[in-house]
């Protein structure tokens, strides 16, 4: 019985370093829409957690309640952030803006304190909102509750859409790449089918005959991983100085799309060799010459 060993010739070799070259580039294609999605994901989170609430206070709240006020908001499990701003500062801000002083033409300073939030992105939508709302307004001091709620409607809505678009995009792609590997790999276990059949004959069992072209193809997925990351970290090193971007980029999230890839990379070409190994081991001769 042939060994293992003599099953791939330098030819197979050749072919296959083609395959790995294919391979790579699709997983790189699915790599960059996994970060695409991460990005999305991530960008959505920072635009939640940047809108800004406002909690008027009435005049005649007291320094200190305005402190006890301030320390049980930061206890609450839906608020990111809190800062106190008093009459004075909203006045120097709008100063700032304007660039004119209206305590000059009003005599009196128009504006009262408040204090600024900002919430955890999970609690940004409309169930979560009227539960915060009703919470924050059942202070004694609260005048009212300010916040942008239409351009909220807005942004979730439009993340929402984006988010499926991207997650049908992601399927769709993963069909395609699965087929393009499985076509590759199997044109190239095509020239061993009657090597294949030949194995059979002398006795030599499926998993015996299986282990050798999945193994392979085992190593052939983890080398086409690895040249995928490499692809996609030079893709996001040269994008890295963009405006914003690193403001966004969930670097220690990526390695998680690395190992994605990867792993993608040894699964479909395992999965595509041990597909169409059996293809050939449940053929007839006679129908393996019009294949």
């Amino acid at each position: 019985m042939a060994t293992n060993k003599k099953i791939f010739p330098v030819s197979f070799f050749n072919s296959n370093l083609i395959s790995v070259m294919s391979v790579s580039l699709v997983l790189f294609l699915i790599g960059l829409f996994f970060i695409g999605g991460l990005l999305s994901n991530e960008l959505s989170i920072y635009m939640k957690e940047n809108f800004s609430f406002s909690i008027i206070l009435k005049d005649n709240v007291k320094d200190a309640d305005i402190r006890q006020m301030q320390k049980n908001l930061n206890t609450l499990p839906f608020i990111k952030s809190v800062r106190y701003i008093s009459k004075e500062e909203a006045a120097e801000e709008m100063i700032a803006e304007l660039g004119e002083d209206p305590q000059m033409f009003l005599g009196f300073n128009p504006f009262q304190a408040s204090i600024e939030m900002r919430l955890k992105s999970e609690y940004m939508n409309q169930d979560s909102l009227r539960i915060v709302q009703k919470r924050l307004t059942s202070y004694a001091g609260v005048s009212e509750l300010i916040y942008p709620e239409d351009m909220m409607k807005i942004v979730n809505h439009n993340i929402w859409r984006i988010g499926v678009v991207l997650s049908v995009l992601i399927v769709v792609l993963m069909m395609i790449s699965f087929a393009l590997i499985s076509n590759t790999i199997r044109l190239l276990i095509y020239s061993k089918r009657f090597l294949i059949y030949t194995m059979r004959l002398v006795g030599a069992t499926n998993a015996f005959i299986r282990w050798p072209f999945i193994k392979y193809n085992i190593i052939s997925g983890f080398f086409a991983g690895i040249l995928a990351i490499l692809m996609l970290a030079g893709a996001l090193h040269a994008q890295q100085h963009l405006a914003g971007l690193e403001l966004i980029v969930p670097w220690e999230k990526i390695w998680k799309v690395y190992a994605a890839v990867m792993l993608l990379g040894i699964l479909l070409s395992a999965t595509s060799a041990y597909l169409a190994v059996n293809r050939y081991l449940r053929m007839e001769r006679g129908k393996m010459f019009y294949v």
